[in-house]
């Protein structure tokens, strides 16, 4: 007897931007900084809890929302180092990751990459594509 076999395939629905961002401050410093400059207005939330491993409580990492009410865009400002480990582990050098949830103008995106590398403090930003990280699955909140 020969059975059909089916293969459901899972593919996980990326639909954000990813901003790496490196600079040797701490959250709440570095946030300020953007806020005054792009004028914007980080506000901290809850962390994000994640399970990296299987250690019995899950890491924290630091993180940080503000709402573009004109386009109605979320952008999150999350920590990858935690006292735990890294959010995601193959990024080792990226110190935060600037999430932007919704529709951004490709503009407006590189006109924000722009600005974030002028503000002296930080040492690089860019774009990372969220499909080739391996643990993208960390990113999903």
């Amino acid at each position: 007897m020969i059975l059909n076999r089916k293969f459901l395939k899972f593919e996980i629905d990326l639909d954000f931007v990813l901003i790496a961002v490196t600079t040797s401050l701490r959250d709440y410093r570095i946030c300020y900084l953007i806020n005054k400059s792009l004028n914007f207005n980080f506000i901290k939330i809850p962390d994000l809890e994640v399970d990296i491993s299987q250690a019995i409580s899950p890491a924290i990492f630091s993180r940080y929302h503000y709402h573009w009410e004109a386009s109605e865009t979320d952008f999150y400002f999350i920590a990858n180092k935690g006292p735990e480990g890294y959010l995601i582990p193959e990024m080792r050098k990226t110190d935060y990751f600037l999430m932007i949830k919704n529709y951004i103008d490709e503009d407006d995106l590189e006109n924000l990459l722009s600005a974030l590398n002028k503000i002296p403090e930080i040492v690089a930003s860019v774009k990372i594509d969220p499909k080739k990280i391996k643990s993208r699955e960390n990113l999903l909140f």
